[in-house]
């Protein structure tokens, strides 16, 4: 039953606090009447005693201590559903916003969603292909992951997020990729790149394929806390109802938990490293655990996660209790940015710790294990020739070594850089990788089976 009270104890921010409230519950949704009678939506989000701490969408502005009127509603937030949504443009909370009306709605449900049961849980081991070498190859994708992009200011991790979107598709035996769905939340964007956005899914021809909600940076800072847990319920309606694989991209996750950290901080909370709340940890994680593939179910949740660390400081919170969560991350470097290789995925800090699980025969191609494997060991060769002749000048190299600089940079140009359009398959990233492995002596791939090299290996010309 919903209960209505007059007049508001204090208001702070975008909090209200009401008292003398009897059979409030956290997490359940208040409409607020102001004098004007127009209407503000808010939830609960703390309750001390018979006092209740309201988090108001559109903010507390023109609320009045007296005469607002605030019903309880008896339910948590929710959202309405229904395969309709797929092409289609919605706030943070899941409002149409692209002038097309209404969708019907299916169902309705909790945006809180419920934890998958670990005993439920399927562990993932197929691959979906993203037409960029350095992640197919090197850090790959597997349907069910979590795998986090780790990015910097500046950096092109919204090109990038654009790119997979529209390239990304599951390469299983017998599927025609019709199953296939993105779900996209960006944060806290400003305006410039929500319609870039919008318009890189309208020009490749996928929003049909795509459900995007948009919270803006004037948004208020309330709504982005909702928003990526109206894209992941989403992403769960349409993998486990509608039997489909869902790729769920988070942007930017950073912005995210700063709203987090507001709103800690307007509750009084005693605050953590950096001012985040103690409990950051908890709350990434209630986010990156709904991704995954649950037993005797078609459908799977993928998440990638993107994030902005400040000052490119990995050991920021927000990176740093991500990497422990998720299964793995890609890096995205300023050093390669700045030399002008797209995407500049930074190797030897990513990985992706489920990929040996969903590589390999039956998945991509035999030889990709040994062949990622090389392409690491002597990626790390580079950097190691690279200091030696920051020391002692280049010219003064083994030969071997002058080959692994050269190698570096041919990997760099021609591995690591393609254009933001071009969407490379599994088979033409494998053959490059060989092709480069060909500038070095057979005698340092040491990481290959000699059956492997008999079959893959030829070595360059000079």
């Amino acid at each position: 039953m919903a209960i209505e009270y007059l007049g508001l104890s204090n208001i702070e921010g975008p909090l209200a606090v009401i008292d003398g409230v009897q059979g409030a519950s956290y997490e359940e949704m208040v409409t607020m009447t102001l004098d004007d009678g127009t209407k503000r939506i808010g939830r609960i989000i703390e309750i001390l005693g018979d006092r209740a701490v309201i988090q108001l969408f559109q903010g507390t502005g023109s609320l009045s201590l007296t005469n607002t009127k605030t019903r309880l509603m008896g339910e948590p937030m929710r959202i309405a559903l229904s395969k309709e949504m797929l092409g289609r443009t919605l706030d943070g909370v899941g409002n149409p916003i692209d002038g097309l009306g209404e969708y019907f709605a299916d169902e309705v449900r909790d945006v809180n969603g419920q934890p998958i049961n670990p005993i439920s849980r399927e562990y993932p081991n197929n691959f979906i292909q993203t037409g960029i070498s350095s992640i197919d190859c090197l850090t790959t994708l597997i349907r069910g992951q979590k795998l986090p992009i780790f990015s910097g200011d500046g950096l092109p991790h919204d090109t990038l997020a654009m790119q997979i979107a529209r390239q990304a598709k599951v390469v299983d035996e017998g599927s025609d990729g019709s199953n296939f769905a993105i779900v996209f939340a960006a944060m806290g964007v400003k305006h410039d790149v929500a319609n870039y956005f919008k318009r890189s899914f309208e020009e490749s021809g996928v929003l049909g394929n795509v459900v995007m909600f948009l919270n803006l940076s004037n948004d208020p800072v309330v709504e982005r806390f909702i928003t990526p847990r109206c894209a992941l319920t989403t992403a769960e309606y349409l993998a486990f109802k509608h039997d489909m694989h869902v790729l769920v991209i988070l942007t930017d996750m950073t912005a995210y938990a700063e709203a987090l950290r507001e709103i800690s901080s307007s509750k009084g909370e005693i605050p953590s490293r950096k001012g985040f709340p103690g409990y950051l940890y908890s709350d990434l994680a209630s986010l990156y655990e709904r991704a995954g593939i649950v037993k005797d179910a078609k459908g799977s949740v993928t998440q990638i996660p993107i994030l902005s660390m400040p000052n490119d400081d990995i050991t920021h919170p927000v990176p740093d209790l991500t990497g422990y969560i998720t299964e793995g991350q890609i890096v995205l470097g300023r050093e390669l940015n700045l030399k002008g290789v797209y995407p500049p995925v930074s190797i030897l800090p990513s990985l992706s710790r489920l990929m040996k699980d969903g590589i390999g025969e039956g998945y991509t191609r035999p030889d990709h294990p040994e062949l990622s494997n090389q392409l690491f060991a002597s990626y790390s060769k580079v950097e190691d020739a690279k200091s030696l002749a920051s020391v002692i000048g280049e010219d003064e190299l083994s030969d071997i070594d002058k080959k692994y600089i050269a190698f570096g940079k041919a990997f760099d140009a021609q591995f690591l850089t393609q254009s933001r359009e071009e969407n490379r398959s599994i088979e033409q990233t494998l053959d490059l990788g060989w092709k480069l492995l060909g500038m070095l002596p057979k005698s340092e791939l040491d990481r290959v089976s000699d059956q492997t090299l008999e079959k893959y290996y030829k070595p360059m010309e000079e």
